[in-house]
């Protein structure tokens, strides 16, 4: 049975070429898979039916009860004809179909006017407390739009695309050349039609016939929790409007995080260094912390060495999943960079002294960059042999 590639447009029989090209790109911009991953098959569908609607030879197929699309494999090597069936009439038809022939061999056929759109990319700066909450951010995007003047068609009110007379409505010139083997086919886009088959004798004035023009407009995206630099948020059909007011393409929104003046991000954990006298690591003491959400309690124990990690759980980044929802968060780690005095005063130093000697710890003099403790009596002892 013939597909009907009138239902599946929803048109009727006596649709013209702009009823047929208006029911396209609804249902095109409905069932695009990155609009509606799901309907995907649908969406071939669709393509299918207009390519073949749109082509008047293949239509008047239709239109005679036949299927242009099932047409090139009814009979076939296999078939119940042989070389003689359905298929292929003889030999001549044979070489017909892999050379092409004198009087036109099937060749590609016209591309349609409407064509899928490009993607669009644009940037967007954040500071690390935005990636870390999320934003709504409204963006100025330049892109192709939708004509509105002819409404994707490309012509003025009135005027109809007609077949190009240069290559007769194929979208193609075709070159014939003898060989040794036969007739050999080749075939180039029409220069006139650009390959498309159909001119426009009254272009639309406002965007020359090409059924798009470029415009300024302001788009809103939504950025989730836990984004980072780099990452690139998807806006479906927010790009550039193909030829022929075709499905627009996507507009990636990608994030550009700046650097922040306390916090070191890797991935989902924050990293950050606080300094510490010498005598608060030995003593112990509490600190007020920074961090995202505000200032925390962070207590040091007694005797903590530099270098010391403490681990704030919970207190990173988002954990963004690809699902664009957060689960979790990164944790916070503080590096404790414990700070010795660079000067020392009479009174300080004589109370280092005594804390040195109540600890048993041996403390060697310094006397101009040169140590006169033991290792300095070995090498004056040395010396004097």
């Amino acid at each position: 049975m013939a597909t009907d590639y009138y239902d599946i447009l929803g048109v009727s029989r006596e649709a013209d070429d702009n009823e047929i090209r208006r029911a396209y790109r609804k249902l095109a911009r409905e069932l695009h898979p990155d609009v509606n991953p799901d309907a995907a098959e649908r969406f071939q569908q669709v393509k299918s039916a207009y390519e073949v609607l749109s082509d008047p030879e293949k239509r008047r197929i239709v239109d005679l009860g036949g299927d242009p699309n099932a047409t090139a494999g009814a009979g076939g090597f296999g078939g119940a004809g042989g070389f003689g069936g359905a298929g292929f009439g003889g030999l001549g038809d044979i070489m017909d179909a892999f050379f092409g022939a004198a009087g036109g061999g099937g060749g590609r056929g016209p591309r349609g006017r409407v064509q899928p759109g490009e993607d669009a990319l644009i940037r967007i700066d954040l500071t690390l407390e935005e990636c870390a909450a999320g934003v709504a951010r409204e963006l100025t995007v330049d892109t192709a739009v939708l004509c509105e003047r002819c409404e994707g068609g490309g012509a003025e009110a009135g005027s109809h695309p007609i077949p190009c007379d240069t290559c007769g409505g194929r979208g193609e010139i075709q070159n014939v050349q003898r060989s040794f083997i036969g007739q050999v086919v080749t075939a180039r886009p029409c220069p006139v039609c650009r390959g498309l088959g159909e001119i426009i004798p009254n272009p639309c004035q406002q965007c020359g016939g090409d059924g798009r023009v470029r415009a300024r407009r302001t788009v809103t995206v939504q950025v989730p929790p836990g984004v980072g630099d780099g990452m690139r948020i998807r806006m479906a059909g927010q790009g550039e409007v193909g030829p022929g007011g075709g499905p627009a393409g996507n507009l990636y929104v990608e994030v550009t995080e700046a650097p922040h003046e306390y916090f070191e991000r890797d991935g989902v954990d924050l990293h950050c260094h606080v300094s510490l006298p010498m005598t608060a690591a030995a003593l112990g003491t509490t600190l007020r912390q920074r961090t995202l959400e505000g200032d925390e309690e962070l207590h040091i124990d007694p005797g903590t060495q530099p270098g010391t990690v403490h681990t704030l759980r919970g207190k990173g980044m988002p954990r963004l999943r690809s699902s664009g929802r957060t689960d979790g968060r990164g944790d916070l780690l503080v590096h404790l960079d414990v700070g010795v005095p660079e000067k020392l005063d009479a009174r300080q130093t004589e109370l280092l002294r005594e804390l040195a000697a109540l600890r048993g710890e041996e403390q060697p003099e310094y006397s101009g960059g040169r140590h006169n403790g033991l290792f300095g009596r070995r090498k004056a002892a040395g010396r004097g042999r």
